[in-house]
C-alpha cells in the first residue's frame, strides 16, 4: 500500500470519528430538552396531586352543600294548641241557663272529631201559654288547625277560616239590618255579625261571634225569637249573652291545651300532649263543609 493510500485512509478515520464525536453531541443537546419536559411533567403531576386534593375538598364542600340544602328542606311553625275541649262542655251551667234557659244542660253534639274538631247545640223553648212563647238556639263549634308545609301555619289557616266565617255570616240569604263589629277581650281577634231574619214563625234576632284563638277558631251562634204574638228579644242583649258564651268558649279551650283562664275548665278531646295528626287536619275548604251546622245560614234554618 502506498503511502498517499495509508494517508487518505487515516484522514477518512478521523473524518469518521469527529462525525461521531458531533452525533453524540446532538444527541445528548436533544435529550436535555426531554429531560426538562419529563421535569415539567412531573412537576405538573405534583401540581395535579394537589389539584386532586382540592377537588376532594370541593367534592367535601359539595357534600356539605346538600347537608346544608337538606337541613333548609321547607319547614313550618308548629301549631300553638294540639288539642280541643268536649264541644258541650265549654259552657258552664251558669252560662247555659242564662242563654238557653229551658234546654237540657246536656246539649246535642253533632259532626266532631277529636283533637280537630267539634261542635254542640241546645234548643229552649219557654211556653207562656196565651201570652205567647220565647224561643232561643244556641250552637257553639270548635275548629282546630294543624300546621302543614303545604297550607302553611294553623295560625294563618285558623285566620283565613275566621275571614271566611265572617263573610258567610254576613251574607245570608233573607238577612235584614245586618251589622259587623270588633269585640274586644275574646281570643286573638272576634267579631259579632247580627242580624234579622224574618220567618213563618216569627222574627228572629241572629247574633254570631267568630273568634280565632292561636290555631283554633270557635263560632258561637245564638238566636232569639217571640213567638205566638209574644215580643221579640232584644238585639243587643242576645248579642251581649253571645259574646259572654264566645269568651267562656275561648278560655275552655285555652285550658284544655294548658293554660288558665276557662270558667268552666272542660275535659279535653285529646290529650294535649299528644301529637295531632297532620293528615286529618282539615284545611280551610274541608273545614267550612265539615262545619257547617254551626254556619249562620244552618244557625237560622234551625229554628224554622
Amino acid at each position: 500500500m502506498s503511502e498517499g493510500t495509508m494517508q487518505r485512509r487515516a484522514e477518512r478515520d478521523q473524518v469518521a470519528q469527529r462525525a461521531k464525536r458531533l452525533h453524540r453531541v446532538l444527541v445528548c443537546a436533544a435529550a436535555v430538552p426531554v429531560m426538562l419536559i419529563a421535569t415539567g411533567c412531573s412537576s405538573d403531576s405534583g401540581s395535579g396531586g394537589d389539584s386532586g386534593s382540592g377537588s376532594a375538598n370541593s367534592g367535601k364542600g359539595a357534600d356539605s352543600g346538600a347537608s346544608a340544602s337538606a337541613s333548609a328542606a321547607p319547614t313550618v311553625q308548629a301549631a300553638a294548641y294540639k288539642s280541643l275541649p268536649d264541644s258541650c262542655g265549654v259552657l258552664s251551667s251558669k252560662t247555659l241557663k242564662s242563654l238557653v234557659p229551658e234546654a237540657s244542660k246536656s246539649g246535642k253534639k253533632g259532626t266532631s272529631e277529636a283533637g280537630t274538631r267539634g261542635s254542640c247545640s241546645w234548643s229552649s223553648l219557654d211556653n207562656n201559654g196565651v201570652k205567647g212563647s220565647q224561643f232561643r238556639w244556641l250552637n257553639v263549634s270548635l275548629l282546630r288547625f294543624e300546621s302543614d308545609t303545604s297550607r302553611g301555619t294553623g295560625e294563618a289557616q285558623a285566620q283565613k277560616y275566621y275571614t271566611q266565617q265572617i263573610q258567610d255570616a254576613q251574607s245570608v240569604a233573607g238577612a235584614k239590618n245586618t251589622k259587623s263589629q270588633a269585640v274586644a277581650g275574646t281570643g286573638d281577634t272576634a267579631t259579632l255579625v247580627r242580624y234579622d231574619l224574618k220567618k213563618k214563625e216569627g222574627s228572629f234576632k241572629q247574633q254570631t261571634v267568630v273568634t280565632r284563638v292561636e290555631n283554633v277558631v270557635v263560632t258561637v251562634d245564638y238566636n232569639g225569637a217571640g213567638l205566638a204574638g209574644d215580643k221579640a228579644p232584644s238585639a243587643d242583649s242576645l248579642a251581649k249573652l253571645a259574646e259572654q258564651a264566645a269568651k267562656e268558649a275561648v278560655g275552655a279551650v285555652s285550658a284544655a291545651n294548658g293554660e288558665g283562664g276557662a270558667a268552666n275548665p272542660a275535659p279535653s278531646e285529646s290529650a294535649s300532649g299528644s301529637k295531632a295528626p297532620s293528615k286529618n287536619s282539615p284545611s280551610p275548604s274541608a273545614s267550612k263543609s265539615a262545619s257547617k251546622s254551626a254556619s249562620p245560614s244552618k244557625s237560622a234554618a234551625k229554628t224554622s
